[in-house]
Formats: C-alpha cells, structure tokens, sequence
C-alpha cells in the first residue's frame, strides 16, 4: 500500500494527539527527557505503518525534517530506544494494542 508524505505526517500528528491523551510524558522521574513517550509511540506507529525497522525507523526520521517537527523532535532516538519504548509501551497497562485502536478510531472534535 502506497503512502504518500501528507498520509504519514496525519497519522504522526495523530498518534502523538492519543499519546498525550493516553501517557505519562515519561516512564519514570529519573528518565533522561530526550524523548516523551507520546513522541516515542508517534515514531513506533510510523515504523509499524511503513513496514520499517527500527534501524530504517532512526535513519529515515534523522533525514525527514517535517516528521521531526511534526512531532517536535530536537533529536531524533537512536534504534535501541525506540526498540526499548516498544517493549515498555507493550508492557504498561495501556498496551500498544490499546493506543494503536484508539488511534484507529473518529478522529477528536477540533
């Protein structure tokens, strides 16, 4: 299936909407604030849209200026991150599963 750029930066808008709706913006008080988990899970929706890695997820998004805005990234994680917020978000009570059908779902009233 064919996406085109507008598709993806909707659906990354999107996913960090339902991220800052449904997560701490940090797992812990100790992590190191680099990344907010609403920004994280955005990333991980994209990589599993597209089909990619999380190798191919770091490489794009460090080329893909407007993504990074988008979600309002200063930096863009290194693949092991984004490898370690899929198994802590997949963990948590408010599973991946749960995001990713919230995020399927009508779009909220601007």
């Amino acid at each position: 299936m064919s996406r085109t750029t507008d598709d993806i930066l909707i659906v990354a808008q999107r996913a960090m909407e339902i991220g800052l709706r449904c997560l701490p913006a940090y797992s812990n008080p100790f992590s190191p604030r680099k990344f907010t988990q609403p920004q994280l899970f955005a990333l991980l929706v994209i990589r599993q849209a597209l089909g990619w890695t999380y190798r191919q997820t770091a490489a794009r998004v460090r080329e893909w200026a407007e993504l990074r805005e988008t979600l309002q990234l200063n930096a863009v994680p290194e693949q092991s991150t984004l490898c370690c917020a899929h198994r802590r978000l997949l963990s948590e009570a408010t599973s991946l599963g749960s995001l990713m059908r919230a995020l399927s779902g009508p779009a909220p009233a601007a």
